[in-house]
């Protein structure tokens, strides 16, 4: 089994930073990702990355986010930058022990069998 905890929500103006983190205890999983969720619409994919550092991100986030591991203290993180609007949501992590993150693309949210309880972003404008 595996438990997942994010933090680091909160809520900030346009063109400000957060940066969340993830903490995962029990199983390794080697394919770990972001998901987010806005009131009214479906769970979509924000990044991805592999145990051996390989990262996807959505077209949405490309070049303002970055996804980051450290595997010593199986933490997941996301540095998200310049942030909109149109990213305030819920931002749940995932985890998986799959190959699905060295992949081309990014996964799918039913590639993942574990979820964080999710931490809330808020981007006024």
């Amino acid at each position: 089994q595996v438990q997942l905890v994010e933090s680091g929500g909160g809520s900030v103006q346009s063109g400000g930073s957060l940066r969340l983190s993830c903490a995962a205890s029990g199983y390794t999983t080697n394919c770990m990702g972001w998901f987010r969720q806005a009131p009214g619409k479906e769970r979509e994919g924000v990044a991805s990355i592999a145990d051996n550092g390989s990262t996807k991100y959505s077209d949405s986030v490309k070049g303002r986010f970055t996804v980051s591991r450290d595997n010593a203290k199986n933490t997941l993180y996301l540095q998200m930058d310049s942030l909109k609007p149109e990213d305030t949501a819920m931002y749940y992590c995932a985890a998986a022990r799959s190959d699905y993150c060295l992949r081309d693309y990014l996964p799918q949210s039913s590639t993942f069998n574990y979820w964080g309880q999710g931490t809330q972003v808020t981007v006024s404008s």
